[in-house]
């Protein structure tokens, strides 16, 4: 196909109906998809036209806080480093009333130590305090409060809208929506009138039935029919399916590596991994005294564990030799053998990723049963993780796992995650998820666009209903199917079919309105 034909099948596909089509215009089926997709289109677009910008900026996130927060982070080697403890005592100080959380040991020498304090929120993704010390004189060189920072500020957007649990659950019932967006749109660019048109041009002869074609301006037009090309085509109609043809693999891939993250179907697929013994270690080898760990256990979103951690059981420390009731302390004090014995055993079993390659975040015990957990955190390559826990009084490792442990499901979760970041193969990945993230932009603009500019007077401007009930019953089978992997886009397919008929229907003044 031409690169003419083909942006002629991109400007018809992409045009809105603005009344009722043709009978012939190909097919009841292709527009009950095209009503879904312009109502998908025009409820979900802001949700999705917020999560693409701040998705953007998001990407950016380890090169803006290099930037804004260099005089906390570097500093000038000078000699030997001080113990860690002390360097912990020193961060602490400022803030005597805050528990200390977890430690960043310094991973090259001309980084500081971050020490993160627990913050005036709790819960889950609550941000904390991170104090910078610098390693060789101890001295405090700043802190930073994470619930203020824009990045902070960004992330809780995107993630819920900044309206908590409500927020949480509209930007994955708008994520799993433009899944259906983004299937629904190739559809119509693919079996639009442009393709079977393109077809008559080439020897079939006129159109007739399903290949008639009605424009948005009344005119029925046959394979046959004329046309002045790309040349009176909106700009709008081509961008808008051009974009969507050539991102939506992307976009789709985007989507679904978000989705772990969400409240109800990031929950169903954790708990679908622990059934499938799809998640790290064997845990009925730990003792189940302590929680297990929760996401962003250190309140920061800096030190959170692997995602196919968060459901472990942690195991126990046992107190003995006179050191029980000593760890778990605050105010510097922490557990019962010093923070670098407890590192350095972890770091014995973690020889794949010495620093600078991987930082090692040691989070302290919860208690006089908690343990030391030690993240070995790789940020571009998740096979090189490792989550350790070491007895707070012996110093042993009481459990390790990491990649070679991860079962299918949550290996390709982690390897998600990295890629939706763009951190996993470095300014390439970033530069294709920002694309991703423009074109899912460029795809909302342009069609909300379109719709403003060519709706009718006092009308929505929707694709009319299909009469043919058997083609509904059809596409409401594929939506099942679809509400099932989906939960909360089932619910709102439910809400949406309920209100259409119970509705729209039933009151001629809103039906006249809506189509």
């Amino acid at each position: 196909m031409s690169f003419e034909e083909f942006t002629m099948s991109v400007d018809t596909a992409a045009r809105p109906s603005v009344g009722p089509p043709s009978p012939s215009d190909q097919g009841v089926r292709y527009r009950a998809v095209w009503r879904w997709h312009f109502y998908a289109g025009l409820v979900v677009a802001p949700v999705l036209l917020v999560l693409a910008i701040t998705g953007s900026v998001y990407l950016f996130k380890s090169p803006y806080e290099e930037w804004r927060y260099r005089d906390l982070m570097a500093v000038r080697p000078a000699g030997t480093a001080q113990p860690l403890a002390a360097q912990i005592r020193a961060a602490t100080a400022t803030h005597p009333d805050r528990p200390m959380v977890s430690v960043i040991p310094a991973t090259k020498p001309d980084r500081s130590t971050k020490v993160t304090l627990a913050g005036k929120e709790s819960g889950p993704f609550a941000p904390g305090l991170s104090v910078y010390v610098n390693p060789y004189t101890g001295k405090v060189l700043g802190e930073v409060d994470e619930s203020a920072t824009l990045m902070r500020k960004v992330r809780t957007i995107h993630g819920e809208l900044m309206a908590g649990k409500v927020g949480d659950r509209i930007v994955e019932a708008s994520a799993c929506w433009a899944l259906i967006l983004v299937c629904s749109g190739l559809y119509l660019w693919r079996r639009g009138p442009a393709r079977n048109k393109l077809r008559n041009r080439k020897g079939n002869g006129p159109g007739t039935g399903a290949d008639a074609a009605t424009g948005a301006d009344g005119a029925t037009r046959t394979g046959g029919g004329t046309r002045n090309g790309r040349n009176g085509r909106p700009l709008l109609r081509r961008v808008h399916a051009l974009t969507g043809a050539s991102a939506g693999i992307v976009i789709v891939f985007l989507i679904l590596s978000g989705l772990p993250w969400s409240g109800v179907w990031g929950e169903g697929l954790s708990n679908l991994s622990a059934r499938l013994g799809s998640t790290a270690p064997d845990g009925e080898k730990y003792a189940r005294e302590s929680t297990p760990l929760a996401g962003d256990l250190t309140q920061d979103p800096a030190t959170k564990v692997p995602w196919a951690g968060e459901k472990q059981p942690v195991p126990s420390s046992t107190p003995g030799g006179g050191h029980a009731g000593h760890g778990g302390h605050t105010g510097g004090a922490v557990g019962a053998i010093p923070v670098e014995t407890a590192l350095a055993a972890a770091r014995a079993q973690a020889t794949h990723c010495p620093p600078p390659e991987c930082d090692f975040i040691v989070l302290l015990p919860k208690g006089p049963r908690g343990v030391y957990t030690v993240n070995v955190d790789s940020r571009r390559d998740p096979g090189r993780q490792r989550t350790l826990h070491v007895d707070q009084y012996s110093g042993k490792v009481l459990g390790s796992y990491g990649w070679s442990e991860y079962g299918v499901l949550a290996k390709g979760v982690e390897q998600g995650i990295s890629l939706h970041e763009g951190r996993r193969y470095g300014l390439p990945n970033l530069l294709v998820m920002l694309g991703a993230c423009l074109a899912l932009i460029t795809l909302t603009v342009t069609g909300a666009w379109m719709w403003w500019k060519r709706r009718p007077e006092g009308k929505l401007g929707a694709p009319a209903r299909p009469a043919d009930k058997r083609t509904s019953f059809g596409l409401i089978a594929i939506m099942v199917v679809l509400g099932v992997l989906f939960p909360l886009a089932g619910i709102t397919m439910i809400a949406a079919l309920l209100f259409d008929t119970l509705v729209l229907r039933r009151i001629p003044a809103l039906n006249r309105r809506f189509g």
